[in-house]
């Protein structure tokens, strides 16, 4: 069942252990495909729902779900009571790896399907990359069971946003012709009174807004751009093909190429920097695998439910309260007792040391380690990543030094 205001059905596949749909999402024409299943539970016939989904991934070519009963496991691990290993393990996973699927983790148990003496989990969710690219959201979860020997489990897709979302400097900005002016220009209108520290912070404020404004106004969505560029390329591959390309033709076809290389290694950048895999290099074209380990992060980061007081609770507002509470009282500093340090000999260092330590900070050393700190490291409290502080640094050296200079002097400074 499908609710006709979602999404749309197109077409249907029957086969020995699948039932097969295609989808078209109401909302963005999105077409996607869904395939629920029901393994069988010998060898022989799981070989033949392998090749079934193998059919089913060339007919539609589309970016698909899988859910339901395989009737079979992928590891030892997702098998109390029955350790041993099977080839019909090594079949799934070579399935699963043939098909380009991700096998997302399941929250809420580690097993769906139970009897007096074994427990397995036989029931779960694939999707392909182009799946989750779409879903970013998209988790698992085991529900309650009542008298089923099968646990319910849950495909949740998120769709719906409901946090704020704190600003994060995109890299991608940097590749923006005369970004740096334009970062300048912004930054010399600032007037701010206070410490150094307080202005610092300010100007990192206003500066968050006038990026995002230029964000949306100039600098553009760069997935949506690209779609754009790809339409207008094929339009005039599809001329093309009837007649040849006039001479203006051919360079809006060379200029849109251009662009859409350029969009590409945005894109690319940008999904490099939510991945944090920093061991990849710009320009390596892995953007669907920063996607899948992007999505995995936030995935990780999530909490969706928290036991509090060995009730669950889904109420973020609750969650928040209590987590702040909770390190609230753990940070706390409560009288007790503490060693006594009296009569115990300590080494020293000497007067040189202690001068060289207490000198104040120099704009060489400062500047050393901002430029040894890798671009796409993830960003503080403010959102701005280390990639803005090393390519706009002559802006804002002058402003940030003298932060420096009110730390060595009175040992605090405001926060951003």
């Amino acid at each position: 069942m499908w609710d006709q205001r979602v999404v749309e059905k197109m077409e249907v596949a029957v086969g020995l252990f699948t039932v097969a749909c295609s989808f078209r999402s109401v909302s963005d024409g999105f077409k996607w495909a869904f395939a629920g299943v029901y393994g069988p539970n010998i060898d022989r016939d799981r070989r033949l729902l392998w090749d079934e989904l193998v059919g089913l991934h060339s007919w539609w070519d589309l970016p698909w779900c899988i859910g339901g009963d395989f009737n079979a496991i992928r590891f030892t691990s997702e098998c109390f009571g029955n350790r041993r290993m099977r080839p019909a393990m090594s079949e799934f996973s070579e399935c699963i790896f043939e098909l380009n699927l991700v096998d997302l983790p399941l929250a809420g148990g580690l097993y769906t399907w139970a009897n007096n003496q074994t427990w397995s989990r036989l029931d779960r969710f694939l999707i392909s990359p182009e799946w989750e690219i779409h879903f970013p959201e998209v988790w698992q979860k085991r529900l309650s069971r009542l008298c089923s020997d099968h646990w319910p489990i849950m495909l949740d897709c998120g769709g719906i946003q409901r946090r704020r979302q704190h600003f994060k400097f995109e890299n991608m900005w940097l590749k923006s012709e005369g970004f740096v002016d334009r970062v300048g220009q912004w930054w010399s209108l600032y007037q701010i009174q206070g410490t150094p520290s307080f202005i610092f912070a300010g100007k990192l404020k206003t500066l968050k807004q006038d990026l995002k404004l230029w964000n949306l106004q100039s600098f553009g969505n760069v997935g949506e751009l690209k779609k754009i560029k790809l339409r207008e390329i094929q339009d005039l591959e599809m001329v093309q093909e009837s007649r040849p390309l006039n001479p203006e033709e051919v360079a809006q076809k060379l200029a849109l190429v251009v662009e859409l290389e350029r969009l590409i290694l945005l894109e690319e950048i940008s999904w490099r920097q939510k991945s944090r895999a920093l061991w990849l290099k710009e320009g390596d074209r892995s953007t669907k695998f920063f996607h899948r380990v992007a999505n995995s992060h936030r995935r990780s980061n999530n909490i969706e439910m928290l036991k509090i007081d060995g009730a669950e609770c889904r109420d973020e507002r609750v969650i928040n309260n209590h987590m702040v509470h909770f390190f609230e009282q753990l940070l706390t500093e409560q009288e007790g007792w503490r060693p006594k340090l009296k009569g115990m000999a300590f080494e020293s260092i000497g007067p040189m040391d202690v001068s060289r330590m207490e000198r104040p900070f120099e704009e060489a050393e400062i500047l050393e380690v901002v430029r040894k700190m890798t671009k796409d490291k993830a960003p503080g409290p403010d959102g701005f990543s280390m990639g803005f502080f090393q390519t706009c640094w002559e802006i804002l050296k002058d402003d940030l030094m003298k932060v420096f200079q009110e730390f060595h002097s009175y040992g605090k400074f405001e926060k951003a």
